[in-house]
């Protein structure tokens, strides 16, 4: 007996206590180190194997993409190497070795004649050893292992250990040693993924900032949505992007960029247009603003059988990405849909985590916020030569489009029709119904004109009720066909009272040796007040 009444340690079990203490400090070691899981495993297995003797040390990992478990590190024989790595086992597979009644001190131990292994179909590595006499050897067919478990209590893998050089099964100490060490490599194997998924969104974050310097410089729109779908494919890991917006008039979603995909899958996407995107668009499947949808579920919304595209990249479990479709609105500030973002084909097989789905948000409200930008600049640029009520030309435009008119028909000693329209009655009107009465006339008449107009014909609005128009390559009769046109649209309008819109138009014909702008204005103004003063419709200039 030692002092204190401790039995005295034989030399084997000090040597044993040492070398268990000794592998437990170099596994810290290990986890602390910068070192990758490729690297770090091979290490961890071959110091648990000289810590608690075991010959064959083998790491499984979880793969969620996939629901199984691949062999990532094998310590031990060539033989045992040659059958081990890279081998995977589903969790259909091992969950029956995990049965309660092989459960010791956190490992599960499972000898070779209480377990039926004629019922395991996958690939295992049997040592080629003989048991001893004692009653517990260890048998070549006995099996050791113990889950490596996350922090909030899901399996991330498995280390299993055979081969004792011992030849003896493990006691209870030799069990919770190797619980010890399976906890350090957990915190090992978690560190590594949190480390992977913290650098995936930082990588994210910074494409972010980068997309976000794009807004304050001179590129368009289209330049800033590439570099949306850029960022998403190169920080989220998603192979097929693309940013699409909806074209009023039609309701179809426009391609705007895109990468992985090609315009012709594209165009042929079954949610190409707002009433399939908002079929889509349910709450139940609504994550961080973000729509997950199963793909089976989008393809039964839209009533279609197999979509245009389906994914190649997916895995199969409940953590898997398996023909998904993910697409993020795009909301105006009137929060209407403008657009869609999709994204497709993960990296990694598995569906969005929280961050990542919050990371792509952020991505559409940059999306978001490069359409806006163009859209008021566009604004802008609209309306230095535009009338902000009817949408048509300004007089700053109606100036510059008649100089460039009269300078080309004398080039081309061709005919064009400048005419000016006054509305017949509209004070009355705005005194009578009110200016927002009047702005609404004005708007529909502009309406009118542009439905009127051929395309290369140009109409403004040069003040108050005041119209002017002109038209390419014609005459006379041109212009005259064109006043009915008019003045038979604005009759149908509705202005209160049953009263109907009248105008007077005045018409001077340029071209060849035409004078300048300001004398054909002139002219053609004069005739619109003769045409007034008769109570007429149309009065033609004397040539000039």
């Amino acid at each position: 007996m030692g002092s204190g009444g401790d039995p005295v340690l034989s030399q084997d079990a000090r040597v044993a206590t040492i070398a268990r203490l000794t592998g437990l400090l170099e596994v810290t070691r290990l986890v602390r180190s910068d070192e990758g899981l490729d690297d770090l495993l091979p290490a961890i297995a071959a110091t648990v194997s000289e810590a608690l003797g075991f010959r064959t040390v083998v790491v499984n990992l979880y793969r969620r993409a996939f629901d199984d478990f691949r062999v990532e590190a094998v310590h031990g024989s060539e033989d045992g190497r040659r059958a081990l790595a890279g081998r995977i086992r589903s969790w259909a597979e091992w969950e029956p070795l995990f049965d309660s009644q092989f459960l010791r001190e956190g490992c599960f131990f499972l000898p070779w004649d209480e377990f039926d292994w004629s019922k395991d179909r996958t690939v295992s590595y049997v040592p080629d050893i003989t048991p001893g006499e004692e009653p517990d050897a260890w048998h070549a067919e006995d099996a050791l292992f113990v889950p490596l478990t996350h922090a909030d209590g899901h399996i991330m893998g498995i280390l299993s250990v055979d081969e004792p050089v011992s030849g003896r099964r493990p006691s209870d100490d030799d069990l919770r040693v190797l619980v010890a060490l399976a906890a350090h490599i957990a915190q090992a194997v978690q560190d590594a993924q949190d480390a992977a998924e913290a650098a995936r969104y930082r990588t994210a974050l910074e494409h972010l900032l980068r997309v976000s310097a794009k807004l304050t410089e001179t590129s368009s729109m289209e330049a800033i949505l590439a570099s949306v779908c850029e960022a998403i494919h190169a920080a989220l890991g998603f192979h097929n992007v693309s940013v699409e917006l909806i074209d009023p008039a039609s309701g179809r979603s426009i391609p705007q960029a895109a990468v992985g995909w090609s315009l012709d899958e594209i165009a042929q996407s079954q949610g190409g247009n707002l009433d399939a995107l908002q079929r889509l668009l349910d709450p139940e499947f609504d994550i961080e603003g973000c729509f997950l949808l199963p793909g089976d579920e989008a393809c039964a919304r839209l009533g279609v059988e197999r979509p245009a595209f389906q994914s190649a990249r997916n895995g199969y479990g409940p953590h898997a990405w398996n023909h998904h479709w993910l697409l993020i609105p795009l909301y105006d500030r009137a929060g209407a849909i403008m657009g869609v973002i999709w994204a497709d084909e993960p990296e990694d097989r598995l569906l969005p985590t929280t961050d990542r789905l919050q990371a792509l948000r952020m991505f559409a409200n940059q999306a978001t916020t490069a359409v806006g930008s163009a859209s008021a600049f566009a604004e802008l640029q609209f309306l230095a030569d535009h009338d902000p009520l009817t949408r048509l030309g300004n007089r700053r435009g109606f100036t510059r489009r008649l100089g460039e008119e009269v300078a080309r028909s004398g080039r081309y000693d061709q005919a064009f029709a400048l005419m000016v329209c006054d509305i017949d009655g509209f004070k009355f009107l705005n005194d009578r119904h009110g200016h927002a009465a009047g702005d609404a006339a004005l708007a529909a008449i502009g309406d009118v004109m542009r439905q009127t107009l051929r395309r290369s014909d140009s109409a403004f609005r040069l003040g108050g009720d005041e119209f002017a128009l002109v038209l390419e390559q014609s005459g006379p009769d041109e212009a005259a066909l064109v006043v009915d046109r008019i003045c038979d649209g604005m009759a149908m309008l509705d202005v209160g009272d049953g009263a109907a819109l009248r105008a007077s138009f005045g018409v001077a014909i340029g071209g060849g040796e035409a004078p300048d702008p300001d004398s054909l204005m002139r002219a053609a103004d004069a005739a619109m007040y003769e045409a007034k003063r008769a109570g007429a419709r149309l009065r033609f200039a004397v040539p000039i």
